[in-house]
């Protein structure tokens, strides 16, 4: 996409109102919406291609007439349902709301992990700090509270986490062990799903976790049944603080959706001790989805909403980065920029970095 696409006003009057209501009202849309998911109302529409009427709706979905009603009426001015002759049918919002797993995967990140703390996104910003997070418990950032969080809310907040990155992990095995590495360093792995992938595409690679100590106990409960887990490796660590060195002797560092968790500044000293671990035959490899190098209009729309989580649940002072700003921190920290791939995914872009 071109950055320059945001300089021209492209909404007659009347689109402009209409977005500006369709804003004001948008707690209420995005409820009525994920309700006509969960009765199963929208599934029933898309069953039934002659459509139905509201009493059929109801019945079949163990709604009284009245809340079958009001879901409708308000899913038809909102555009996902339409209204045929006094049957209803499914519009094609309502389809890709159904049908659409990237929507059903933002829905539920968007209900279960952001929704109550968004209501504290005036005071994140203006305190810098995650004030939204507080709706779960008393933690610094939500990296640490991960592994205490409630079971749905860690459910949705790996659905989404592994949904975007797991797309891409196929096209970037190829990237990276195309220098054959025999040791890589996973900086941020989580539970460990790309350690697990690079261990089954290479049978003697030597993977290492660099994460908090309680993500790698739950990355070592995730993997230690699989295939190759003998080859993945912990080191506890807490990269938030300046004074803690990368261990060396890695031929890859990988970063994937891992510094996005960090301010700029943050991202500048990570990248720095990144760089004091590394020989001039190392590689460090950041995956991240840049909002100004996407494809289409709409992931740049999704990733600089998602900024907001970052904002109000993750740490207070982090985003979806532009690929200029993470340039800026890349050569601060005495590194260069050897290649970009870009397209990769869900819209992922490989920032391949090597010793200036």
């Amino acid at each position: 996409m071109q950055q320059n696409k945001y300089d021209k006003e492209p909404l007659t009057a009347v689109e402009a109102q209409r977005l500006a209501q369709e804003i004001a009202f948008g707690p209420i849309v995005f409820q009525v919406s994920r309700l006509m998911l969960k009765f199963g109302i929208f599934q029933l529409l898309a069953d039934e291609r002659k459509g139905m009427t509201q009493e059929e709706i109801s019945k079949a979905c163990g709604l009284s007439s009245y809340g079958a009603q009001v879901l409708l009426e308000a899913s038809l001015t909102i555009g996902t349902v339409l209204l045929r002759e006094g049957r209803y049918c499914l519009a094609k919002a309502g389809w890709f709301l159904l049908n659409d797993k990237m929507v059903r995967v933002n829905m539920d990140f968007n209900h279960d992990v952001n929704y109550q703390g968004m209501f504290h996104l005036e005071e994140a910003i203006t305190n810098g700090r995650p004030e939204g997070l507080k709706v779960f418990g008393e933690w610094s950032t939500i990296y640490e509270g991960l592994s205490s969080l409630p079971s749905q809310v860690q459910k949705s907040w790996f659905g989404f986490d592994h949904y975007y990155s797991d797309c891409s992990f196929d096209e970037a095995l190829a990237i990276v062990f195309a220098r054959h590495p025999k040791t890589l360093l996973d900086v941020g792995g989580n539970t460990g799903r790309w350690a697990t992938k690079c261990v089954s595409y290479d049978d003697t690679v030597e993977v290492t976790i660099m994460d908090l100590p309680q993500q790698l106990e739950m990355m070592r409960q995730q993997t230690k049944e699989l295939p190759g887990a003998t080859r993945i490796h912990g080191h506890g660590a807490n990269l938030l603080d300046p004074e803690v060195p990368f261990p060396t002797g890695f031929d890859a560092i990988w970063m994937s959706q891992f510094l996005d968790c960090f301010s700029e500044e943050e991202v500048t000293s990570i990248l720095t001790r990144a760089a004091r671990s590394m020989s001039r035959e190392s590689r460090l490899y950041i995956m991240e989805t840049f909002w100004n190098r996407q494809k289409f209009d709409t992931a740049a729309y999704c990733l600089t909403q998602i900024s907001l989580y970052f904002t109000a649940m993750a740490n207070g002072n982090s985003k979806m980065y532009h690929s200029d700003d993470m340039q800026r921190c890349i050569e601060a920290a005495g590194l260069e920029i050897e290649e970009i791939h870009d397209h990769l995914g869900m819209g992922h872009s490989i920032v391949q970095c090597r010793l200036k």
